[in-house]
């Protein structure tokens, strides 16, 4: 128990310092019905492969140094793995996902879940008994009509099951960030500017992180896929909305044996501000473990 509420407080401060974009003065809130139907948008997108930047010298140490690496091709969803898509998976193979067994240190399941800290629990991390793919925040929510958002409560191994049963896998982290880059070398996805002309482009914070979110993209935790402008390789909500899981071991941690503990997730997720972590941009990287499930990670899959 002691090493998981540890665990805990250090999610607060570092490793789920969830990078979210953090968004200024939205001409109009993003709203449902901006959001495309999935079923509109290619489900994957093929990329020819080479070279791209990776990294950054100007912003966390763990991002540098900036250099080129190179991508094979491969092919790419076009959007985070949605409820919809993780339902039919589980109903095909009758999978049961890692939080909803009993969690080492607290032996009951549940995941963590985001909740705006105070005074007599300053903590915006806590672990929630029952919090799983389909009550993401714990017994009484639900994704009934929420068909569209990324599933979320999962772990690396979950997302390598689903992956598995699509015939695809996960990708690495320069595999990632080729794809989220598209070409480009700017601090964000989609240029130089975090909300260009006031628009926000992701689903993020915006306030001041963790006690006052204005919710100005029209989005206080998940959104649909495809609410937010793709980049130019097509691919919808590469920074934001939800972290996703890399097959990257995070190379700054220790393993317990043969066993690793954490991996790279990127893209950030609805949590982080300009005034907190600021982890929504393409060279961002942050360290998760393995095993653990929270609110605010998901996945996309590729295939060689």
């Amino acid at each position: 128990m002691r090493r998981k509420l540890t665990f805990f407080r250090n999610l607060s401060l570092s490793v789920l310092c969830l990078a979210v974009a953090a968004c200024g003065e939205a001409e109009k809130p993003v709203g449902q019905a901006d959001c495309a139907n999935p079923d509109t948008l290619a489900r994957t997108i093929s990329l020819p492969g080479g070279q791209t930047v990776m990294g950054a010298d100007d912003s966390y140490p763990e991002e540098a140094p900036q250099r080129l690496e190179t991508a094979p091709a491969f092919s790419i969803d076009a959007t985070e793995v949605t409820n919809h898509r993780f339902a039919q998976f589980v109903e095909a193979t009758g999978y049961v996902t890692d939080a909803e067994r009993d969690q080492p240190g607290f032996g009951v399941p549940g995941g963590a879940v985001f909740t705006v800290p105070s005074l007599a629990n300053p903590s915006w991390w806590r672990f929630v008994e029952g919090a799983n793919w389909r009550q993401p925040e714990g017994p009484g929510s639900s994704i009934d009509g929420r068909d569209n958002e990324p599933v979320v409560q999962v772990s690396l191994a979950d997302a390598r099951a689903f992956a598995v049963w699509a015939g695809r896998r996960l990708p690495n982290e320069i595999e990632w960030e080729y794809a989220a880059r598209a070409g480009a070398d700017t601090r964000y996805i989609w240029g130089a500017e975090r909300a260009p002309d006031g628009k926000e482009m992701s689903n993020s914070w915006q306030g001041s992180f963790p006690i006052n979110n204005s919710v100005k993209d029209g989005f206080a935790l998940r959104a649909p896929v495809g609410c937010f402008p793709p980049n130019d390789f097509g691919l919808y909500d590469m920074a934001g909305n939800v972290w996703e899981w890399t097959e990257t071991v995070w190379p700054f941690s220790a393993s317990t044996g043969d066993k690793v503990t954490n991996h790279v997730i990127k893209g950030g997720s609805f949590l982080c501000a300009p005034n907190f972590c600021q982890r929504y941009r393409p060279a961002a990287r942050q360290a998760h473990d393995v095993t653990f499930t929270t609110n605010h990670i998901g996945f996309r899959t590729i295939g060689d």
